[in-house]
């Protein structure tokens, strides 16, 4: 374990995590070099929902985690930094059927288990807190002290406060051995050996091949639709909904087995007076390419949330990759066999919640700090042998 804080680092990827590791490395004094294989926030980070959210984990390491997270965003708002990207807001967990209504009643409290603040809705409650939903809302679920932010966004922010400039088309073949025991001198790109005190992996689907966990990190695509604007009807919503089918759509139960292609419902206001509507979780198929059949559904279901969709235009679709671990927990910490190497991958769904804690918290560990937040349950060498770093 180092002894003090290196001179350099090396970051490779240059989503939100990345970014956010540089940006707190580069406030302690550290000289950072970021790289990345095509440009900055170009895989999930820039294809995310913008969830800075609790509400749909359940009570273990990720729940800690996201608390943890979204209390770094308000305190960075309320720093300036972002003061104009973080938008404040309740999230409503809606249920439209009694099975929903069991699962949300179970689900509720266990969120108050975890001290989050919630508050049960009965369709009385529903009308007169979020007249916009329709009929079919059952009961829901407000969660308070969520948020919201664009991944580009607060990448663009922590790299213009950082004053790091990321070198683009830089994909890394290796992570190039020291003449030390345990020691990484740094990464080696198409273009030859760049050297450093620190290297800190956070390339998303990128860092399987790096770190040998083709067989661990998996690739699973997400839809998402942004509609026009409607300012009145984005006026009328007090918070961001999530359909009580987006709670199994995400294994957020536990023993849940999660199929291979879970369609949730998320409807988030946005600043812009347009809404953000989502998503898919799956493992098969075009990753990069939208189908009829997916956007069909979620509008469908969309409009029999919220009626007032309906009038409301779809602008467009997209879809992104998001890099998931086979057992449903980020890597987060040192790569086995490296002293000054590290990596922070497979947050899936998570990654705009967690990337700045994540980002802090592997500058504390660069550093020789503690971590601040727990991260036995995320540890690499549950899948990383010592031999990778050989």
């Amino acid at each position: 374990m180092p002894s003090s804080k290196p001179a350099t680092a090396i970051i490779v990827g240059s989503g939100i995590v990345g970014a956010a590791t540089a940006y707190f490395l580069t406030r302690r004094g550290i000289k950072v070099t970021l790289l990345d294989a095509t440009a900055p926030a170009a895989g999930a980070t820039g294809a995310a929902d913008g969830a800075v959210s609790v509400a749909s984990k359940r009570p273990g390491p990720m729940m800690e985690a996201a608390l943890a997270g979204v209390a770094l965003y308000r305190k960075l708002a309320e720093g300036g930094l972002f003061s104009d990207v973080f938008k404040s807001r309740s999230t409503f967990i809606v249920a439209a059927s009694d099975a929903e209504c069991e699962v949300l009643h179970a689900h509720a409290a266990a969120l108050a288990s975890a001290g989050v603040q919630v508050e049960l809705l009965s369709e009385a409650g529903i009308r007169q807190r979020f007249p916009a939903l329709s009929y079919d809302a059952k009961l829901a679920v407000e969660v308070f002290g969520e948020g919201h932010a664009i991944g580009y966004q607060i990448v663009h922010r922590f790299l213009t406060a950082a004053g790091v400039v990321v070198k683009r088309a830089s994909p890394i073949k290796a992570i190039l051995p020291g003449r030390a025991v345990r020691h990484a001198a740094g990464v080696v790109t198409a273009t030859g050996e760049v050297p450093a005190d620190a290297v800190i992996i956070a390339a998303g689907n990128g860092s399987a091949a790096l770190l040998g966990l083709q067989n661990v990190l998996v690739p699973r695509k997400g839809q998402l639709l942004v509609t026009e604007r409607a300012q009145k009807l984005n006026a009328a919503m007090p918070g961001s909904i999530m359909s009580g089918r987006y709670l199994l759509s995400k294994g957020s139960q536990k023993g849940q087995t999660i199929a291979p292609r879970g369609l949730g419902l998320v409807i988030d206001p946005l600043r812009t007076g347009q809404f953000l509507i989502g998503g898919t979780r799956e493992d098969h198929g075009d990753r990069c390419a939208n189908d009829i059949d997916a956007v069909t559904r979620i509008l469908r279901d969309a409009v029999a949330l919220v009626p007032g969709l309906a009038d409301v235009r779809l602008l467009r679709n997209f879809a992104g990759v998001r890099t998931a671990v086979v057992d449903g927990l980020p890597l987060i910490g040192r790569i086995p066999g490296y002293d000054n190497a590290f990596v922070a991958t497979g947050f899936e769904g998570d990654g705009i919640c967690l990337g700045p804690v994540t980002g802090q918290t592997i500058a504390n560990i660069v550093c020789g700090d503690e971590a601040g937040i727990d991260l036995k349950p995320f540890e690499p060498s549950r899948f990383i042998p010592r031999e990778v770093a050989a």
